[in-house]
């Protein structure tokens, strides 16, 4: 995602806190496979209190349910993206790793891969919440960046207010890298985030809450054909 993309990307965060009960690990692993089995072009593990065994498992499982999809169907590419943990994105094979606001300096993990030290297309994105982080990332040399909360979403209330459809064509237009619009994005409003300039959306409880795969597979096809 070193360029703008053709078709809106279409992410997938996880949370397995949202599980209502039972094994957690499990439900998670099966969100994740249902979203790969949909069409998503990149699962982010988002899982920071799991042990790094218990994320290293569940990031080569993840692994090798997408290279699985991408043999089935022969052109289609899954990618698995480990938020925060290099270490384990590069232990579990995946195909990058995303940077938070606590994780390692962004121009530290692109020197490195400067260096020639990452595997072939290994990916780096960040999150920003406003311009200065933008441009910061933008000067590291990230591949993408995750913009929001764009509308209200339960984690997020903490932060404040959300940043709004306005404020993120503000962002987009100022934004070399592909910017993925996150935060309360659904399949009602992805539309307006691709309107907006948004490269992409990444949503946490539109696939979580999901229980039909076809339907599922409908949305997401759907938001790769806008414009």
């Amino acid at each position: 995602m070193s360029h703008i993309p053709e078709k809106p990307a279409v992410h997938y965060v996880t949370d397995r806190r949202t599980c209502a009960a039972g094994d957690a690990l499990a439900w998670v692993r099966a969100r994740i496979r249902q979203a790969i089995e949909a069409g998503v072009d990149a699962t982010q593990i988002r899982e920071k209190d799991l042990t790094a065994k218990e994320l290293l498992a569940l990031t080569r499982e993840s692994v090798k349910a997408a290279r699985e999809l991408e043999v089935a169907t022969k052109d289609f590419r899954a990618r698995v993206i480990v938020n925060d943990r290099l270490d384990v994105a590069l232990a579990s094979g995946a195909d990058g790793v995303h940077l938070g606001g606590d994780s390692e300096p962004a121009r530290d993990v692109t020197g490195w891969r400067r260096r020639g030290k990452a595997p072939a297309g290994f990916l780096i994105g960040a999150s920003c919440h406003g311009l200065n982080e933008l441009v910061a990332a933008e000067q590291a040399g990230v591949d993408y960046i995750y913009f929001g909360p764009v509308f209200d979403t339960p984690s997020k209330r903490a932060f404040g207010a959300p940043q709004g459809i306005a404020r993120l064509a503000e962002i987009c237009g100022k934004a070399k890298a592909p910017v993925i619009a996150i935060g309360g994005v659904n399949a009602e409003n992805a539309e307006e985030c691709i309107r907006a300039g948004a490269a992409g959306i990444a949503a946490i409880r539109m696939f979580q809450e999901a229980t039909d795969l076809d339907a599922l597979r409908s949305v997401v096809e759907r938001l790769h054909q806008l414009k």
